[in-house]
């Protein structure tokens, strides 16, 4: 069963449709790649699903429960990452990371931010001001505030955007393993065409705050006759135009 449905969401900033009655479902270990180019609606969609706005018509559901009346218990057990949302440069990225801890009531917090750290290779930079980090190391700050919860769904606005190779490689290498042993279930956005095909169960294209297309990305060559999902991408955007 779907732990998150959303139905004829839409939401209008003055004329223009950001989203315009998108409908989406993510079951538990699925990885769902959300494509499309700027202005899409592909943020706004995150921002809906974690409640930061509010759309004009719709719903959500996650966990069985409605967004508009349960987003507290909702994002308990939800996290998200982006690569434009900066965490308190004047604390450390152990203090960080233990005030998520705290308000996300974990247990054993130090043990965990711990964890944590080491896992996103950050131990050894764990008593330096985030201020002096790089923007490739916030990052990976950004995306170790993401799973200090373990959640279940997690909300990714290109999380990759300013690692380098290496660690963009064991990223998504982590993600594919909380799906496949922890049943995590993710929403990733972003403009690596490679890198969405290489972590994605299922995809989905928007644009002008509308789904152009989706499918599982095995079916994709097949059902669209492309070879790759570049192809696809530019094919089905071609068409829009």
């Amino acid at each position: 069963m779907p732990i998150l449905k959303v139905r004829n969401l839409t939401k209008r900033f003055g004329d223009v449709y950001a989203l315009n009655g998108v409908s989406l479902e993510l079951s538990r270990g699925e990885i769902l790649g959300i494509l499309g180019p700027n202005g899409a609606g592909k943020t706004t969609l995150i921002h809906c699903l974690l409640g930061i706005i509010v759309a004009i018509e719709g719903t959500i559901k996650v966990f069985g429960k409605d967004m508009s009346t349960s987003r507290g218990d909702i994002l308990k057990r939800m996290n998200f990452a982006a690569s434009y949302v900066l965490l308190p440069l004047s604390l450390t990225p152990y203090e960080n990371l233990m005030v998520y801890a705290l308000m996300y009531d974990v247990e054993r917090p130090r043990q965990r931010c711990i964890e944590v750290l080491k896992l996103f290779d950050l131990y050894d930079l764990k008593d330096r001001p985030a201020r002096r980090l790089s923007s490739g190391q916030m990052m990976r700050l950004c995306l170790a505030k993401a799973v200090i919860n373990e959640p279940e769904i997690l909300l990714l606005d290109e999380p990759t955007a300013g690692l380098d190779p290496e660690i963009s490689v064991r990223t998504r290498k982590l993600f594919r393993y909380l799906r496949d042993e922890k049943g995590l279930a993710v929403i990733y956005t972003s403009h690596n065409l490679h890198e969405i095909e290489e972590i994605s169960d299922r995809i989905i294209l928007i644009n002008k705050g509308e789904i152009v297309a989706e499918g599982r990305v095995k079916d994709l060559p097949e059902r669209y006759a492309v070879r790759n999902l570049e192809e696809f991408y530019f094919k089905l955007l071609k068409n829009e135009h």
